[in-house]
């Protein structure tokens, strides 16, 4: 036991190594755990071997359902109706689209049988979730025309019509008529909304009308909310997948208490099990295997991201007038990853009438979907035109918030300090640094580029980092159109005793105010709360 534990350490602190390179090197860390799995694998380095299907998949479903509920939760229900519908379309009619396209392609073009041509097409049809948000977050794409959300509620939502897909592909090469299906899909859609609706409208009473949850307690609650809203459905024929990511968009969206550390809590839950799904993904594979199934995934990589995913998105975006700029980069992000892998794994568990390789042709197709697509995005959002510097992609989550703490640093100039005797505006100071306020025997002074630093002087420096490493609190907030603040000068505003603006961030400039500073559309204000 100890030895399995150890080892289920070694694997987490070694992925969190990768994910440092992977930074660097600018391509998707989730491929770099694929390729850690690979090396501890059968054919790797340490050639343990592991080829447990049936546990993989329930292992790999579990982490899944949290990365879908995470996904719903932490995505904001957009403003405009028309990009929540746009959205919904290419996460319900363009995956089956994508499906039926890829499908056909299999079936005509790589003469494969009829069911695990559906099967393949159900099992790659859906963009991943994780990949998205990752890139989305890490490189800051700030997109035009709402495409963010977009991306975010499509690669969200889309998983469930994908796993809906693939179970009927399973019973198709089991030999049912495609006709007797019909029921099984009411029953997914029907039930699996049902119940994401109910639970979560359940969780919100609780958390909101009763004394049930305390402190600490609430993330624990938001787990088993999780996992009811999957297993219920799951237990009477729904789709789990699809209501537990209604549930957890219902959620996200709702005013709970202490949504933002139950986010931080989730996002830890969802980088472990995106950690152990694409682990256990590169363990389970055999990579002397590929060779034999290289061409016909390599064919179906080819058609998926050309052919199948453009055909599905302009057939959706164009009848809403969607710029070419906007379905060009739309489809590009169509990026396959752990569900797809999951599902197959899923495939596999279950049937043992498979004639082709079915995990591996899907495993090179998502490597090389996350690997080639998901690092050319930066670039692509660029050849399109798609980056809006005006935007912020972090406002399409949840976990975004208007005010966010300022890291603070304080000190004394002391005789020898090479700072005494110098003016401000004479320092080079480190980006995103100022000096905020100096406290001279007892008299605190809102500096200028032609303050001088005197023996004593207690400095206060303040940069744009999330924590604080004094006790004195700063906050800051954007001014927006409706805002009490706006156009009125520093000296005009009602603000209590103590209450104190340090610095105002206007463009690419920043300066501290003095009391006949106007505020103007769009400045960020730096303050220090009563």
């Amino acid at each position: 036991m100890s030895v399995i534990i150890l080892f289920c350490a070694i694997v987490i602190i070694s992925c969190i190594i990768t994910n440092k390179f992977s930074n660097k090197l600018g391509m998707p860390s989730l491929v770099f755990f694929m390729f850690l799995g690979v090396l501890f694998g059968s054919d790797g380095i340490l050639k343990l071997s592991f080829d447990d299907y049936d546990l993989t998949s329930k292992l790999c479903s579990i982490g899944l359902l949290f990365i879908i509920f995470y996904g719903g939760f932490c995505t904001k229900k957009p403003n405009e109706n028309k990009v929540t519908i746009q959205a919904i379309l290419l996460s319900s009619l363009g995956t089956i689209l994508t499906a039926i396209f890829t499908a056909v392609f299999c079936y005509y073009g790589l003469k494969l049988p009829f069911a695990e041509s559906f099967l393949i097409g159900a099992i790659i049809s859906s963009t991943d979730a994780a990949s998205v948000f990752s890139i989305l977050r890490s490189k800051r794409l700030n997109l035009k025309f709402h495409t963010a959300p977009i991306l975010e509620m499509e690669s969200g939502s889309n998983d469930p019509f994908a796993y809906m897909l693939t179970m009927l592909g399973l019973l198709l090469l089991k030999g049912e008529s495609p006709f007797s299906l019909t029921p099984l899909l009411f029953k997914q859609l029907i039930f699996g909304i049902a119940f994401g609706v109910l639970i979560a409208y359940v969780a919100i009473f609780i958390f909101k009308k009763t004394k049930l949850l305390t402190e600490g307690t609430d993330t624990i609650f938001m787990v088993a909310i999780a996992l009811i809203s999957f297993s219920l459905p799951d237990l009477i024929g729904g789709n789990g997948y699809l209501s537990v990511y209604i549930t957890g968009i219902i959620l996200g969206n709702s005013e709970i208490r202490n949504k933002i550390n139950l986010i931080y809590f989730f996002d830890g839950i969802t980088a472990l099990s995106q950690v152990i799904i694409f682990f256990l993904i590169g363990f389970l594979s055999f990579p002397h295997r590929i060779p034999e199934i290289l061409v016909p995934a390599v064919l179906i990589t080819l058609f998926l991201s050309f052919v199948a995913r453009p055909l599905a998105v302009m057939f959706i975006m164009l009848p809403f007038k969607a710029p070419w700029n906007q379905i060009s980069f739309i489809f590009w992000a169509g990026l396959r990853g752990a569900a797809s892998i999951v599902f197959a794994i899923m495939a596999v568990a279950q049937s043992t009438d498979l004639k082709y390789d079915l995990f591996h042709i899907v495993f090179v197709v998502a490597l090389l979907s996350v690997a080639i697509q998901g690092s050319m995005l930066p670039f692509i959002a660029k050849r399109d035109s798609m980056i809006d510097r005006f935007t912020d992609v972090r406002k399409t989550f949840n976990d975004y918030q208007q005010e966010s703490a300022i890291s603070l640093t304080k000190f004394i100039i002391q005789e020898n300090h090479h700072w005494r005797g110098c003016k401000l505006r004479d320092l080079t100071l480190a980006d995103n640094s100022l000096i905020l306020v100096i406290n001279r025997d007892g008299e605190r002074i809102i500096p200028n580029g032609d303050t001088q630093l005197e023996t004593g002087d207690e400095v206060l420096m303040g940069t744009t980092v999330v924590q604080s490493k004094c006790d004195i609190k700063l906050c800051e907030t954007v001014i927006d159109k409706g805002h009490e603040w706006l156009n009125k000068k520093i000296n005009e505003l009602d603000c209590p005793k103590g209450f104190l603006i340090v610095l105002i961030k206007r463009e690419d400039d920043s300066f501290v105010p003095n009391g006949e500073s106007e505020i103007k559309l769009g400045d960020t204000i730096v303050f220090q709360e009563a």
